[in-house]
C-alpha cells in the first residue's frame, strides 16, 4: 500500500500535497485504471487530514478525469485515452458498470502472463462460445436406484427454465456423453462426486444444485407434540431415507415417520390412516396422498394435513443457473 505522507510545515497547502501525490500515484500506474482509492476513513489515519480534506481532493481529481466515483462502491481510477476504449459508448456498462474493472483486471493479468491481445481474444472468445454451446444442452444425471430424485430435479428446471432437460441415468453418463461434443450438467450434490469423475475428461461443464433448506417444514415438525406420526411421500427413495434420518436427528423418538412413494399403494393407505401430517416433496406424490385420501376417507376419523414442500432445489441455485445458460 503506497504510505502518502503530509509536511505540516511547508508552504504548499496540505491538500495539495495529497493530490499531487495521488496523481503520481496514477501517473506512475502504482494505482492502474479501475484501481480502487482508499475509503476518506484510511487515507485520513494515514496522513492525518481532516476526512473532509481527503473529500475535496477526492472531489477535484473527478472533476478533472483521473478518477470516478461508482455509487455505493467508491472512488476508482479512471482509465484514459485509448485505456477507456469504447466503454462509455456502451449501454451494456451503463447496467454493469463494475464490469469494465473485472473485463480489464482479467486482461491484465492475461497479457502479464505473456498472452498477446489476440490470444486473449481468442481465450475470452473459446471460452464464451464453450458455454454458449454447453447451454444448448442441458443433462441431469442421478443414479438409477433414486431416478425419482434427477425425475424431481426435471421437473422443476423445466419449469424455471422454460427449456427441455435430459434426464440421465448416473451409469449411463458416460456412454451418453460420449455421444455429444458440448453440454451442462447439473445434479445435486448429494450426487455430484460421482457426475464430476464422469465427466471429468468430456467437454462438458458440471454444475452442482443445493437443494431447497425445508427450514419452514422444519419448525413445523419441531412443534409437533410427542408421539405425532409423520408422514413422508416422495417420488425418491432416496429423499425418504434422508428424511428419516434428519428428523430421528430432529427430534429422536419422539416421533413415528412412515414413508410411502407414489406408486405403492399399500403403504399409501398405511400413510393417510396413522399420519397426522403428510409431506410430499413433488406434485405427483402429493396427487397420490390426495387420491389415497379420499378412497380412505369413509374409515377415517379426520383427514391428515397434507403439505406440499414448496421445491427440491434451493432457489439460490435456480438463479445461478439461469445466469450461467445465458437465460437472465
Amino acid at each position: 500500500m503506497i504510505q502518502f505522507r503530509i509536511q505540516p510545515d511547508s508552504e504548499i497547502p496540505a491538500s495539495t500535497q495529497l493530490f499531487n501525490q495521488i496523481r503520481f500515484a496514477i501517473a506512475s500506474r502504482q494505482y492502474p485504471p479501475a484501481y480502487k482509492l482508499p475509503s476518506t476513513r484510511a487515507l485520513a489515519m494515514q496522513t492525518g487530514l481532516h476526512r473532509n480534506t481527503i473529500s475535496k481532493v477526492y472531489r477535484q481529481l473527478e472533476e478533472d478525469g483521473f478518477v470516478e466515483s461508482l455509487a455505493g462502491s467508491g472512488i476508482y481510477v479512471r482509465a484514459q485515452g485509448h485505456e477507456g476504449g469504447s466503454r462509455l459508448q456502451s449501454p451494456i456498462l451503463k447496467q454493469h458498470p463494475e464490469a469494465y474493472k473485472v473485463v480489464q483486471e482479467a486482461l491484465d493479468e492475461l497479457l502479464s502472463q505473456g498472452c498477446t491481445l489476440n490470444q486473449a481474444r481468442e481465450i475470452f472468445l473459446a471460452e464464451i462460445d464453450w458455454r454458449l454451446r454447453c447451454s444448448a444442452r442441458v443433462l441431469v444425471a442421478a443414479p438409477s436406484q433414486d431416478i425419482g430424485a434427477g425425475e424431481l430435479m426435471v421437473y422443476e428446471l423445466e419449469e424455471s427454465l422454460k427449456i427441455p432437460v435430459q434426464l440421465v441415468a448416473m451409469e449411463e453418463l458416460a456412454a451418453v456423453l460420449d455421444q455429444t461434443t458440448s453440454a451442462t450438467l447439473v445434479t445435486s450434490r448429494y450426487f455430484i462426486g460421482d457426475a464430476e469423475a464422469i465427466a471429468a475428461p468430456k467437454a462438458v461443464r458440471v454444475i452442482p444444485l443445493d437443494i431447497h433448506d425445508y427450514g419452514k417444514e422444519l419448525n413445523l415438525v419441531k412443534n409437533l407434540p410427542k408421539a405425532s406420526c409423520i408422514g413422508i411421500a416422495s417420488l425418491s427413495p432416496g429423499i425418504l431415507r434422508a428424511t428419516e434420518v434428519i428428523l430421528h436427528g430432529l427430534r429422536g423418538d419422539e416421533l413415528l415417520v412412515m414413508t410411502s412413494q407414489p406408486k405403492d399403494a399399500y403403504k399409501l393407505q398405511a400413510l393417510v390412516k396413522r399420519a397426522e401430517v403428510i409431506f410430499c416433496t413433488d406434485q405427483a406424490s402429493f396427487s397420490a396422498v390426495q387420491a389415497a385420501a379420499q378412497t380412505a376417507s369413509e374409515d377415517l376419523i379426520r383427514l391428515p394435513k397434507l403439505v406440499r414442500c414448496a421445491n427440491y432445489i434451493g432457489s439460490q441455485s435456480i438463479s445461478l443457473l439461469k445466469r450461467e445458460l445465458g437465460l437472465s
